[in-house]
């Protein structure tokens, strides 16, 4: 089992059921982790949820400068500096085709997904270098590895933040900071069920029975897949690990 005991987290996203399986395995594992999320409520409630007393939240906008700075601000004030950020905040924004979108929508999930994830990284990677190093690891999606229709405004992001991925691994390795993506298919969590309605509105049952017999493992991710891949790649057992996509989705994009 990795051992994370003095070594800092920060987790964007941090209210979703991702961002919340992770903060339970590394804190488990002995980190101090933030938990970073726009919504005040549902933040305050992961914590409550998670229950241990090294895990704390922020409220913060990732797609605004001045509250990026503040959270992480918030982890170096708290806990001493930051050794592995999890740019984990996403939204999946409207099912609709490209000539029927607003758009606004757009703009707000590019903002969100990949706005939100370089300022992370802008304002993170100073303070893991003071740290002598780290991992980032970027939550990306097999929608960034293949086309899908009606998600055009995410698909893009997706795509996108591999791209930023693999040039901030150039940047960080001689800094000892690894930055790696993370890539799932379908998982059981609120954004899936949101996408299912917007696929198929009023029968998203029927969405998601298609969309598992896709998968060879015949069943969508839990969170806490998801969570152990990204535990892997924030330790000491990836060390030689950077640049890279990895996926996470039962055997989907195998075929």
């Amino acid at each position: 089992m990795a051992d994370f005991h003095g070594k800092v987290v920060v987790i964007t996203g941090g209210a979703g059921d991702i961002g919340k399986a992770a903060a339970k395995l590394l804190a488990g594992d002995g980190a101090a982790v933030l938990l970073v999320d726009s919504n005040g409520k549902a933040l305050d409630a992961a914590v409550v949820e998670i229950g241990n007393p090294r895990v704390s939240g922020c409220v913060a906008d990732v797609t605004d400068v001045a509250s990026t700075q503040a959270y992480i601000k918030a982890a170096v004030d708290r806990f001493g500096g930051i050794d592995v950020l999890l740019s984990n905040a996403g939204i999946e924004g409207k099912v609709t085709p490209i000539f029927d979108a607003d758009p606004a929508d757009f703009d707000r999930v590019i903002a969100v997904n990949v706005r939100g994830v370089w300022l992370s990284l802008k304002y993170a990677i100073p303070e893991m270098r003071k740290r002598g190093g780290g991992s980032i690891v970027i939550s990306s999606s097999i929608a960034g590895l293949r086309g899908t229709a009606g998600v055009t405004p995410y698909c893009t992001s997706k795509h996108a933040v591999i791209g930023l991925m693999r040039a901030a691994a150039l940047e960080c390795a001689p800094l000892n900071i690894r930055v790696n993506t993370v890539n799932p298919s379908p998982v059981e969590t609120r954004m899936m069920r949101s996408l299912e309605e917007g696929l198929m509105p009023g029968n998203p049952g029927e969405v998601h029975t298609m969309l598992k017999a896709m998968i060879p493992m015949q069943r969508y991710a839990e969170p806490d897949d998801i969570a152990k891949l990204m535990r892997f790649l924030a330790s000491d057992d990836s060390t030689f690990i950077t640049g890279s996509v990895y996926s996470a989705d039962g055997g989907l994009n195998a075929g």
